[in-house]
């Protein structure tokens, strides 16, 4: 992990950002992730990752907080837990959890 870090709200949740290598099985296992959880506090914010297959995350510190406009992004997504490659490019949109997890498809045989 690169780094992370995390913003304590008004309303007492957090948001917390970290960065991750990229899936092996992505379009570039090189490229770092930035992943974004809202939760309640930060420990819950970690089991969720945790809960998704990210079980080696840790939050060491508050060296990259996430950005104003990460947490607007993370607060208006209904699962509430996000990604996109690094460096941030404006262009890319922001992927479901999901999206980075699932396993490769298998190429068509014919």
């Amino acid at each position: 992990m690169a780094g992370g870090g995390f913003s304590k709200l008004p309303n007492g949740s957090v948001v917390v950002a970290i960065t991750l290598n990229g899936p092996a099985d992505g379009t570039d296992p090189g490229t770092p992730v930035r992943v974004l959880v809202h939760a309640a506090n930060r420990a819950r914010a970690l089991t969720r990752l945790r809960n998704v297959g990210l079980r080696a995350v840790y939050l060491r510190g508050n060296a990259e907080p996430p950005t104003p406009d990460e947490i607007t992004a993370v607060l208006h997504h209904p699962d509430g837990l996000l990604w996109r490659a690094r460096p941030a490019n404006a262009q890319e949109l922001w992927h479901p959890i999901r999206t980075l997890l699932r396993p490769p498809v298998p190429a068509h045989q014919s």
